[in-house]
């Protein structure tokens, strides 16, 4: 059941974004892509209700499922969602190189940030991020070592988000984000194809367990002709 609602949230999303499905047009109805796909009324709506939640599609009382445009891959800032699951959304050719992996003490600045004692160390995870042979982001993330104890490279190229919930089964609840442009670093010049661009957009994050733990750090640095940051917001009725 599972595997067949993504497949069809797979196609359909595919749709359109390739333009196959036109913004404004309606998709079948429920009864038609129960026959289209030869499958139940449940399976489709978790695919249009995954759809709906996910700026594709927008779900109208009395009318069907209206396709929203989505021109282009819009890199999203309002979710807490590991790049990994980001990734496997996207045609292009993604490649994570894990550039350091470190266990250290925080700075003093970090320490003030993140509440640590002075005993406290921390993971430091420098990350490229490639798409179609072009390094565009450069995650830099601090984990709080007692609640991450053991990390290798191998993990930090899959997902750590994977990693720290089913491996240590802690649960990530919540992210505060701050979205700001500075010129780019020495080290964004060197592990970054920034080809000329004098600008980064950088994404800052505090990332938090569900019992309000603080546990990560992250700044997100991108070359700017590459996404567009939005948030799809949806009014409560």
């Amino acid at each position: 059941m599972k595997t067949k609602y993504l497949a069809i949230y797979n196609e359909i999303s595919k749709q359109i974004k390739s333009g196959e499905l036109l913004p404004d047009s309606l998709l079948p109805s429920e009864n038609e892509l129960t026959d289209i796909y030869h499958t139940s009324r449940e399976t489709i709506r978790k695919a249009l209700n995954l759809l709906s939640q996910d700026g594709y599609i927008q779900k109208i009382r009395g009318k069907g499922s209206v396709v929203l445009n989505v021109n282009k891959f819009d890199f999203p800032v309002s979710g807490l969602v590991s790049f990994k699951e980001i990734s496997q959304k996207l045609d292009n050719q993604v490649r994570t190189i894990v550039n350091e992996l470190s266990l250290e003490k925080p700075s003093q600045s970090m320490k003030k940030q993140m509440q640590l004692s002075s005993t406290d160390l921390v993971w430091k995870i420098v990350r490229t991020r490639e798409f179609d042979g072009q390094k565009v982001i450069l995650d830099k993330d601090i984990l709080v070592q007692n609640l991450i104890p053991n990390l290798t490279k191998e993990i930090c190229a899959d997902s750590l988000y994977h990693y720290i919930e089913k491996e240590l089964n802690l649960t990530i609840g919540f992210a505060k984000k701050e979205i700001v442009v500075v010129e780019p670093t020495d080290e964004d010049r060197e592990l970054l194809d920034l080809e000329g661009f004098s600008n980064v957009v950088v994404i800052k994050s505090y990332a938090f367990l569900d019992d309000a733990t603080l546990f990560q750090y992250t700044e997100s640095r991108h070359r700017p002709d590459k996404f567009r940051f939005v948030d799809f917001a949806r009014r409560n009725h």
